[in-house]
């Protein structure tokens, strides 16, 4: 659900950028906030999350990768991971890992356009970490945590998100202008498509979340911290080596259907993406094609083979290092910042 410049008006996209620097500091403020008061295990952020939150934004950056076909569609999907990111990691944390996802895919491969990217956080990032994880997943879960309550909430929780996301995706056309997407027959055809998407993404959600709750209960919020099965360490590494096996391998293998919003332009104008040349869009899509090293994940004019695989790779490493880094800077920051109230105080 990448959306592209030509979707937007700069006016739009500025607006969404706001949002999501406000949104962003808001976060950043809120988990350092959290690690002064050394609130820890099920409320607020943890510090020993901060090298899952690398490589959780490394498992969803590898796993956006792989289109997985709606049946009798000729549309395909892949997940968001917002809620993922949420449940495992905070609304914060998880919101700041999207934001580096995102950003990341923008600018070194070209997924998604530099003045949609404001978009498209608000749509995978925001709904998903601020509003459907607080307000639904977690009333869901506020009695107790359980496996089966895990997939109940995982399920519904992704559904509702992508049905938020993408119905926002339809507003932010309509006030962008985009007359070629009428609102109507637009929004009948994205609406559909990604609660199909969003019900195979929940599945996903609830399998690894339900992994994690077996393994690591202290992980998951309103969960028991006890019996752990498996050392901090190997879940880590656990999740590092499927993220290394989706990106580098799954993703060769990932549908070349279109995904849900390309395949709704489709249907509606009869072509996957539309077309808007002006000074702005003009402008980030030189900045983009200078700074996208592997543009559409893979090598400069080729397709597919070890360009998809290398891409993986490299993006899931390249993820791994901005998130852990943003999660160690926090850190340092409330250490420098405890070290001056105590001067003061002293």
């Amino acid at each position: 659900m990448h959306m592209a410049d030509a979707l937007i008006s700069p006016v739009v996209g500025g607006s969404m950028w706001a949002l999501t620097a406000g949104m962003a500091v808001y976060s950043a403020k809120k988990i350092e906030k959290d690690m002064k008061c050394s609130i820890n295990n099920n409320h607020g952020f943890d510090e020993k999350k901060i090298p899952l939150m690398g490589v959780m934004g490394a498992f969803v950056f590898a796993s956006q990768m792989i289109n997985f076909t709606i049946p009798g569609t000729g549309s395909s999907g892949h997940i968001g991971g917002g809620i993922l990111l949420a449940i495992l990691l905070g609304p914060e944390a998880g919101f700041l890992t999207m934001l580096s996802v995102l950003g990341i895919q923008a600018l070194f491969f070209a997924d998604g356009g530099l003045l949609a990217l404001g978009c498209n956080v608000i749509n995978m990032g925001l709904f998903t970490c601020f509003i459907v994880y607080p307000l639904i997943y977690r009333n869901i879960m506020k009695k107790g945590c359980s496996t089966k309550k895990i997939w109940i909430a995982s399920i519904i929780s992704v559904v509702v998100a992508l049905q938020l996301g993408s119905f926002n995706v339809v507003l932010e056309t309509l006030l962008s202008g985009k007359t070629e997407l009428p609102f109507i027959t637009f929004v009948l055809l994205m609406q559909p498509i990604h609660l199909a998407i969003g019900f195979v993404e929940g599945v996903i959600t609830a399998c690894v979340v339900s992994f994690v709750y077996k393994t690591r209960p202290d992980i998951i919020q309103d969960a028991e911290a006890k019996n752990y099965k498996m050392s901090f360490k190997k879940l880590i590494i656990t999740m590092a080596i499927l993220t290394v096996f989706i990106g580098g391998g799954l993703s060769l293998v990932a549908s070349s259907n279109p995904d849900g919003l390309e395949w709704s332009i489709l249907n509606v104008t009869g072509k996957a993406e539309l077309q808007d040349s002006n000074s702005v869009n003009d402008k980030l899509a030189s900045i983009q094609e200078k700074t996208a090293f592997l543009p559409d994940y893979g090598f400069k004019n080729s397709e597919g083979g070890l360009g998809t695989s290398v891409a993986g790779v490299v993006g899931g490493v390249i993820t791994l290092g901005v998130c852990g880094g943003i999660g160690m800077g926090l850190k340092a920051y409330k250490k420098k910042s405890s070290n001056i109230n105590q001067s003061i105080n002293n």
